[in-house]
């Protein structure tokens, strides 16, 4: 029964000893970073995973993990063996604390400091011990200084400090305590970040005939996380994604191989609900930039310019004379996401350009486009027609009951362009609504709208009259 007890103070001894084993510290930053691999969301989030090979002593070590994002999640760092005995990881810890002279003064209130100050009248200098009473605020570092004869207050010279406090960083550390087999391993980082955001841009440039356009589509990808990141693999995702506090990365990505061939347009793949955008040339981009990316080319999409005459329902109640002079269409550039194009767009805005007399492209226009499937149709608002011109006048009313009306409408386009235009006159309706006359066909958009497509002709006019019995 003795030898029992001994066997286990003994165990209890040794369990103790390893316990209070000190951990060996290693180091790892950029030079040890074989491959990192980014997908960045629309809304200021990115994975980011990065490979590196480390060489690990046997047993207790605290593992500094430098150059990491200074907005890293650290709840979602995830950090593994890619080959060789996995890691038992104890704790980690994210030291974003960075090195500055107001934080270093900050992290000696109550130690000692030397103050160093030119001698009044020689090349000398003079040394002066004293405590750090208070840092003063950001922006403002009037130290309090307590010396052994009196307290100051914006000490001239210098202050030198005997080291950095540990927990003081030079850059963003994941600082992580495992146990290890020992030798050289490649360890995988994840985590969620912010700061890292991209979003799509189009440039539309107009033939002469204004029939058809060219596009292109350029990713802008700005890196605000605090760390740079060389020759990344990069994948954009395209949608909405819901995020709650405490997630965690739900999907491996794979991390990049050899140097790719020459930039080429991404591969787009669906990913569940989103879409997912991958680029075959690897990346770099340092912390507080922007750059631009390649996304599509199409050439000879067809178009549709559209003038747009929209109204409002609530002339329809009173009685009024003339409700509008000069008034402006709208004008839109329609066409299908099909064809040339042909896959998912992400959104962004477009920018439209088109051709003067001396070939040269002026601005026309810009509009922003929501994310848009294959073989949707796109409209942009350009602006308002300088040439095209309307007039609204109620030429008729009369109540028929209390909830009931009846009243006329002339509606007079004209065009100064020298060339023929068709006017789309857009109507809402309030209530129950019955036209009971009409100059040109009206189709019905939906329950409470009314269209007319109206003709006009180079240098011309051209009338829409039509009456309408509403009742609400």
């Amino acid at each position: 029964m003795r030898r029992n007890v001994l066997g286990l103070g003994s165990v209890l001894a040794a369990s103790l000893l390893q316990a209070a084993e000190p951990a060996r510290d290693v180091s790892s930053g950029v030079a040890e970073r074989e491959a990192v691999a980014l997908t960045v969301y629309n809304d200021d989030l990115a994975l980011v995973k990065e490979r590196r090979r480390v060489e690990l002593p046997a047993g207790l070590t605290r593992l500094s993990l430098r150059e990491v994002a200074a907005r890293m999640r650290p709840e979602t760092a995830l950090l593994r063996a890619v080959s060789g005995p996995p890691l038992s990881l104890i704790e980690q810890n994210f030291d974003f604390d960075l090195l500055t002279p107001q934080k270093l003064l900050e992290k000696y209130v109550g130690r000692e400091v030397t103050v160093i100050r030119p001698h009044p009248t020689s090349d000398a200098e003079r040394r002066e011990k004293a405590t750090v009473l208070a840092a003063g605020q950001a922006g403002y570092p009037t130290a309090v200084l307590r010396f052994a004869d009196r307290i100051e207050t914006g000490v001239p010279g210098r202050l030198a400090f005997d080291s950095v406090p540990p927990n003081l960083r030079e850059r963003p550390t994941l600082s992580v305590l495992l146990e290890a087999a020992g030798g050289k391993q490649a360890l995988e980082l994840s985590y969620l970040s912010g700061g890292l955001s991209w979003k799509a841009d189009y440039v539309a440039n107009l033939a002469v005939d204004g029939k058809s356009l060219d596009l292109n589509g350029w990713v802008t990808l700005t890196n605000r996380s605090g760390a740079g990141f060389d020759h990344a693999t990069l994948q954009l995702v395209a949608g909405s994604v819901n995020r709650v506090r405490q997630a965690e990365p739900q999907r491996a990505y794979a991390m990049p191989a050899a140097a790719m061939a020459k930039s080429v347009a991404p591969q787009q793949e669906a990913l569940l609900d989103y879409h997912l955008y991958s680029f075959e040339r690897p990346t770099s981009i340092a912390d507080n930039q922007t750059k631009q990316l390649a996304l599509l080319s199409a050439s000879a999409v067809p178009v549709r310019r559209e003038y747009l005459l929209a109204g409002n329902d609530w002339y329809y109640r009173e009685r009024y004379g003339q409700i509008g002079q000069k008034l402006k269409p709208a004008v839109f550039l329609e066409f299908e996401n099909k064809g040339a194009i042909g896959r998912p767009l992400p959104a962004g805005i477009v920018r439209v350009y088109a051709k003067d007399s001396k070939g040269a492209a002026q601005f026309v226009g810009e509009d922003r486009i929501a994310h848009t499937a294959k073989n949707e149709k796109l409209q942009l608002r350009l602006g308002e027609a300088f040439d095209i011109t309307a007039e609204r006048r109620q030429t008729s009313y009369k109540r028929i009951a209390d909830s009931v009306s009846e009243s006329s409408w002339r509606i007079e386009l004209r065009n100064a362009k020298d060339e023929a235009v068709t006017v789309k006159v857009q109507e809402p309706m309030p209530g129950d609504w019955e036209l009971v006359q009409e100059s040109h066909k009206h189709s019905k958009e939906s329950a409470r709208v009314a269209a007319w497509h109206v003709a006009v002709p180079a240098g011309g006019t051209a009338l829409l009259e039509y009456a309408v019995r509403v009742k609400w």
